[in-house]
């Protein structure tokens, strides 16, 4: 699996379309060819995924009950504006107007790579969401990645 990582500063065009950093279009799986799926961020940002890696959270949603009342609430607003993009030659890609306002995105934009997918956001909406201090960020990776025996003997799941 390739793996999408990093982090990119990079500039809008007059016409609205970001390059894609070398680093990244190249570790894209080839199966996804020039195009890239679009969607909003649950965060104030835009999220673009490769065809296959879209494919997986695609199917997990559409599995949802559609007679279930909040299932298709949350499927109304998971699929609120996606869209398919396609990159040019040398990584150019448009990112439409709406999305740009949903993420506050105007000339300068940060690409994230995180493993499976890339984060779009405005450089000082990103600043915002980062933690900003070593004991929090030290606390999340111990509740999260720590393989010590808890008290009373039982390894998280």
């Amino acid at each position: 699996m390739n793996l999408l990582s990093g982090e990119y500063e990079c500039k809008l065009d007059p016409k609205g379309r970001l390059v894609l950093p070398a680093k990244v279009k190249g570790n894209l799986p080839e199966a996804s060819g020039n195009q890239l799926v679009l969607v909003r961020g649950f965060e104030p940002c835009l999220v673009l995924y490769p065809r296959a890696a879209w494919r997986i959270i695609h199917d997990k949603v559409m599995a949802l009950d559609e007679f279930n009342e909040e299932y298709r609430q949350f499927q109304r607003n998971f699929f609120r504006g996606m869209t398919e993009v396609d990159f040019d030659s040398i990584g150019r890609f448009m990112l439409p107007r709406t999305m740009l306002r949903y993420a506050g995105i105007e000339k300068e934009a940060i690409i994230v790579g995180l493993g499976n997918r890339c984060e779009i956001w405005d450089p000082e909406r990103y600043d915002e969401f980062l933690i900003k201090d070593q004991q929090s960020f030290s606390k999340l990776a111990q509740k999260f990645l720590s393989t010590e025996t808890p008290p009373g003997g039982q390894l998280a799941a």
